[in-house]
């Protein structure tokens, strides 16, 4: 079985549409070469959709007649999901070398998984199909960790990755006659620093009663937080770390991701050598500031109000603003403006056929998440993921019992990896297709109580977390293809590989960060979810992981709910609020810093969240609401024409048609009087 999801150092966590491992990003030669690519693209191309057949719809009925399900239950599958997987990574990586008509047949092979080609959906709507099949109960068997992953990848290949992303929002703002980007957010987060984390102030105060011949100091300037200046302001009362984390010092995780970034930008440097005068940089902030209101000029020093032509110059319209704007028109002269021309992109099909099962899609990946992620306990009721890791006979020896612990925790990791990857790419390309798609998204992760989900995965040992070494390096791919496999101890097992950290538990850290940045920016109430659900702490504790990208969304997280958590706090967490300056993209006119509305409460925005919610409404029902669905439709009212009509079932309800009415008819109550009543 091939064993993927693991992220080499030499990736790095990026963005999205990076390759991962070997694994997931499998060799040319792995695959059979180029040639044998183009073979399994036109392959894949006439196969259509193979996976719901009879041969499935038995092993369904199967399966749920079973007390518990083990790898046994899924053998087809999982061979026809590491297929496609391997099919669809190897076409997806592109070369410089690849000739003209392997790019074609990439460019086939991509149109006939983006669109509808013999069946009335996408591939993609396929595989979030078996998603929502799973969770229901119906196919228990279904090999979720390569369905998930399998579903990531078509999707990171149908709508692109983040630098692909990156250039149709350059392409889009042209047409809509906006201006330029003014940097290239991918670009500007590779070239940011880590800083060290803060302490809390338990531990300043311990420290401070340690070092009683010591003078209490006042507030003190800070440096900048590049490493080449002489101090770090994080460094200056820091001994130690959060009392739950008491075994881990500065010189674990912290001092290699530092000395990973110094070796990436410093030449080798010997032990000792003469002083040399210190390196001077230009000094500035990495984020061009944005404005989104040039009418007010509250907050704004007394320099800006004699020129409000340099607010103005600052000016930001996101193309989100011209959507919302031109939805706006369409809904007040609906007859004048006539219909929208709908350019039908790859995002749009695939959003048209998730529409109206989009909630169940979000829930049953939140469910699986939920299973997969760390702090959650094991209970009866929930789903069980490890049906495609279990064996069918239980380990009788140690080394088999750690093994197995091994592929389970490796197996959640990896789940987490694929869902969070998949919600992120969904959320991104949605709001560049059109911003009421990803508030239709967003709110049902909202309703689906995502935030507390994501918060509660963060609420652990953050630390221990990226630095779990869950991974048998010699039976991962294509290693165990290629060389002879060892004999495997106990010891070996237990000493893990090499590697200080786990990226792909990095990987999944800094996208559940960005899809809660994502549902949180710009909406109060869900900004007081996070207040109410006490995340300061729980994200102050991430900092400690001193990687840039993660640091710079947890600090965004941090700064959009200053305001709502006092003066106090900012006072005693100046060091964060120093970090934020640096880092985080300055907003003119925001009162981030100073600002308090600390007596806010959650039910003080719905408001907002329900004229939201009523706009999303309006936008689907005037774009994707067929004709015969509107008011004016004629309704059939007869009761023997409306029972006569010939419904089309699905194969697999012959199957579970004893569940069904089980479920639906048997176990639930009649209530004859109500019945009687509407004769």
């Amino acid at each position: 079985m091939l064993r993927g999801g693991v992220l080499p150092p030499s990736a790095g966590p990026a963005v999205v549409g990076a390759g991962h491992s070997a694994a997931e990003s499998p060799s040319t030669a792995a695959a059979g070469g180029a040639g044998g690519g183009q073979q399994g693209a036109a392959a894949a191309g006439s196969a259509g959709h193979p996976l719901p057949g009879t041969g499935n719809s038995q092993a369904c009925s199967s399966a749920l007649r079973k007390p518990a399900i083990s790898l046994a239950d899924s053998t087809e599958l999982r061979v026809l999901l590491s297929v496609m997987y391997l099919l669809v990574e190897n076409i997806r990586v592109e070369l410089e070398t690849d000739p003209p008509e392997w790019k074609s047949c990439r460019e086939t092979f991509r149109t006939e998984l983006s669109f509808p080609m013999r069946s009335d959906e996408p591939f993609a709507l396929l595989l979030f199909t078996m998603v929502t099949k799973f969770c229901s109960g119906h196919a228990p068997h279904f090999p979720m960790k390569k369905v998930l992953l399998l579903l990531w990848k078509v999707l990171l290949f149908t709508l692109g990755g983040f630098e692909a992303l990156q250039m149709m929002k350059v392409r889009r703002r042209e047409e809509l006659g906006l201006p330029p980007l003014p940097e290239d957010s991918i670009q500007v987060m590779r070239s940011m620093r880590a800083a060290s984390p803060p302490t809390c102030s338990i531990e300043l105060a311990e420290q401070q009663q340690k070092r009683g011949h010591r003078s209490r100091r006042p507030l003190m300037k800070q440096d900048s937080l590049d490493i080449y200046n002489e101090r770090d302001p994080f460094k200056n009362d820091e001994t130690g770390v959060d009392e739950e984390e008491g075994d881990e010092v500065d010189g674990g995780i912290e001092g290699e991701l530092d000395l990973m970034e110094r070796d990436a930008l410093l030449p080798t440097i010997p032990a000792q050598r003469p002083p040399i005068e210190r390196v001077s940089f230009p000094k500035g902030l990495p984020w061009a500031p944005k404005v989104r209101d040039t009418e007010t000029l509250i907050g704004l020093p007394r320099p800006i109000h004699e020129s409000v032509k340099t607010l103005k110059q600052h000016k930001y319209v996101s193309i989100s603003d011209v959507q919302i704007k031109n939805e706006e028109e369409l809904e007040k002269c609906p007859m004048s403006l006539g219909e929208e021309e709908v350019q039908e992109t790859p995002c749009e099909v695939l959003y048209r056929a998730m529409l109206y099962n989009l909630p169940q899609y979000m829930i049953a990946l939140l469910k699986i998440l939920l299973a997969a992620a760390p702090t959650s306990k094991a209970k009866t009721d929930s789903i069980n993921i490890l049906a495609d890791v279990l064996p069918e006979e239980m380990p009788i020896t140690v080394l088999q019992s750690m093994k197995l612990g091994i592929d389970v925790n490796r197996h959640k990791e990896i789940i987490v990896k694929s869902i969070s990857a998949l919600l992120l790419l969904l959320l991104k390309h949605f709001k560049l297709n059109h911003i009421y798609q990803l508030e239709y998204v967003s709110q049902h992760l909202v309703f689906a109580n995502c935030i507390p989900l994501i918060l509660k995965f963060f609420n652990q040992n953050i630390m221990s977390y990226i630095t779990a070494k869950n991974s048998i390096s010699v039976l991962d791919y294509p290693h165990c293809t290629v060389h002879e496999l060892p004999e495997l101890t106990a010891e070996s097992l237990e000493a893990g590989d090499n590697n200080q950290f786990c990226w792909r538990n990095l990987f999944s850290c800094i996208n559940l960060l960005r899809i809660l940045n994502k549902l949180t920016k710009w909406k109060h109430s869900r900004t007081m979810m996070l207040v109410v659900f006490k995340s300061a702490p729980i994200l102050k504790r991430a900092l400690k992981v001193k990687q840039a990208m993660m640091q710079l969304y947890v600090l965004k997280l941090l700064k959009i709910q200053t305001k709502y958590l006092g003066r106090q706090w900012r006072k005693s967490n100046m060091k964060t609020m120093s970090a934020i300056y640096q880092k985080v993209r300055h907003r003119m006119n925001d009162d981030w810093a100073y600002g308090n509305d600390i007596d806010a409460r959650p039910w003080d925005f719905q408001a907002e969240e329900c004229t939201l919610r009523a706009s999303i409404e309006a936008f689907n029902s005037r774009r994707y609401d067929k004709p015969q669905d509107s008011e004016f439709a004629p309704v059939d009212n007869c009761l023997q024409s409306v029972l006569g009509q010939r419904l089309e079932l699905p194969e697999d309800f012959h199957y579970s048609y004893e569940l069904w009415l089980e479920r639906e008819v048997f176990s639930q109550p009649i209530r004859w009087e109500e019945l009687l009543r509407y004769q």
